[in-house]
């Protein structure tokens, strides 16, 4: 890397923090700062965040990060964001006109079930990859402009802007003078069409959304402009942006084919590069852009599961199991051997590969001797399997393109700091796993694209020479032993799929 300017600022935006690392030469992490993002929960199913609050927590968290270094020495900022989670906001004023609808938010589950029944899936998954889901922006955008008054009108006038939250952030630092997307994030909206990367103009016209108000698509290493001056003590550019789980996989140098990292934060997202070509996926797994770097563009097939850390979250917070996450290791040493116990965590329903939104969490085959530290470890359990089933769907579809299954995991993420949740993964999965020195991968692809555009780095292959494994983890248990752990949790999922699932 070069020295001069020496430092990248990256901004992570996620569901449940906001936070801004500043990196040097080395991409090290020299100074950080994180604020927790309020969770708000309008009724049952429905989840958003105040767009306020997160445009203020980004720019504290950003001055934190860089304070006491000369924002002259800041070469560039790199975003990466939460992905399809959704707002609308007022050209003129840069004020939303509703709160963001969040990604794990299901309000319109009705409008997805009334488009599989018109026998458009087919039409949908063709164009953009993506499965038809309340997950994806397009119903959440639809919805917000048939349910807030005015919205419609003023679409159609050219007064209103969509964007998701990487959008909301570029137009507030550049203080209005940019809106735009990557091609990560345009892609996990349901209205991008994946092999021309661009708006589709069919599917605008089916979720009735003016072409006006979308953000210009860019590459993820591009120019996004740069902030006000009073923001951050002078006018920074803004060269990298990517979903963060785009982001991540940069940060984890995915770049061949097979390369295969999951990132354990709120939930769980397993993506695998499969090279310039768009997959196609036969296991209701996701295709979307990877990377676009210059002339390069990666695709690759994602699985998404919507509750990880959510699960040890609502364990300690809602059950009182502990006070900290980082307390959930003590309790499982503690755990006895129950067969058959296992935990579902289908809190707002359940993602790839099975696409049901209606199902609801359980927790199946209690019996007296389970309490605390036994739940705790189904949880954990539960974190695992899940991530099988999105290895396995990978492996089948990679094998029937003719590309090398994957064969090790690069993992990161809060939860993947416990040496015991990376173990039982291996176990349980089959697959060695690799702990990446630096486990906040997402802000460090964010400064790597940032880097890539600010001329820091010469080209990708720098970036891949310096990836390295902190630690690995290899499966310890028989393999008779997992399949039939394995069976077990497919029967537990099977107990609470709903009956009426669109999916």
């Amino acid at each position: 890397m070069n020295a001069e300017p020496p430092f990248l600022l990256a901004i992570d935006q996620g569901t449940t923090s906001t936070r801004a690392i500043l990196f040097d030469a080395g991409m090290r992490g020299v100074a950080s700062h994180a604020i927790e993002l309020r969770q708000i929960y309008p009724a049952n199913g429905w989840v958003e965040h105040d767009p306020e609050e997160i445009w203020l927590a980004t720019l504290a968290c950003c001055r934190m990060a860089a304070k006491g270094v000369p924002s002259a020495d800041i070469a560039a900022i790199g975003i990466a964001n939460q992905r399809e989670s959704t707002l609308i906001w007022d050209r003129a004023s840069g004020r939303a006109l509703h709160n963001v609808i969040v990604w794990q938010d299901c309000r319109t589950e009705e409008t997805c079930r009334k488009l599989k029944s018109r026998g458009l899936e087919t039409f949908i998954t063709g164009r953009t990859g993506l499965v038809i889901d309340p997950y994806f922006s397009a119903t959440k955008l639809s919805w917000l402009l048939e349910h807030v008054p005015g919205a419609r009108l003023r679409a159609d006038a050219g007064e209103l802007a969509f964007g998701t939250i990487d959008s909301w952030l570029i137009f507030r630092l550049t203080g209005g003078a940019v809106h735009a997307t990557d091609v990560t994030n345009a892609s996990r909206t349901m209205l991008f069409n994946l092999a021309e990367c661009a708006w589709d103009q069919e599917l605008l016209a089916l979720f009735s959304v003016p072409r006006r108000m979308l953000p210009q698509i860019r590459d993820s290493v591009d120019d996004f402009g740069s902030t006000e001056k009073n923001f951050l003590g002078t006018s920074i550019p803004i060269r990298g942006v990517a979903g963060d789980q785009q982001a991540a996989a940069f940060g984890q140098a995915c770049f061949d084919p097979g390369d295969v990292k999951a990132t354990f934060g709120t939930g769980c997202f397993a993506l695998v590069n499969t090279g310039p070509e768009v997959p196609v996926s036969r296991n209701r797994l996701l295709a979307t852009t990877a990377c676009s770097v210059a002339a390069r563009r990666d695709y690759a097939i994602e699985g998404s599961i919507f509750v990880a850390g959510g699960v040890v979250q609502w364990l300690g917070d809602e059950l009182g199991f502990f006070r900290v996450a980082a307390e959930i290791e003590q309790l499982i040493n503690r755990a006895r051997d129950i067969k058959g116990l296992y935990f579902v965590p289908a809190f707002t329903g359940l993602g790839a590969p099975y696409w049901d939104s209606n199902a609801r969490g359980a927790i199946l085959g209690l019996t007296r001797d389970a309490g605390a530290a036994e739940i705790a470890r189904a949880a954990l359990d539960a974190v695992c399997f899940q991530t099988r089933d999105l290895l396995d769907a990978m492996t089948d579809d990679m094998t029937r393109a003719g590309i090398g299954a994957p064969h090790m995991l690069r993992v990161d993420g809060g939860m993947v700091v416990n040496d015991m949740f990376c173990q039982r993964l291996a176990d349980l999965t089959g697959h060695e796993v690799l702990r990446l020195k630096m486990t906040e991968t997402t802000a460090l692809g964010a400064a790597y694209l940032a880097g890539l555009g600010s001329g820091a780095f010469r080209d990708m292959d720098e970036i891949r020479s310096a990836w390295a494994a902190q630690r690995s983890f290899g499966p310890a248990i028989a393999t008779e032993t997992r399949d039939s752990l394995y069976d077990g949790w497919k029967d537990a999922v099977a107990r609470i799929r709903s009956s009426d699932s669109y999916a």
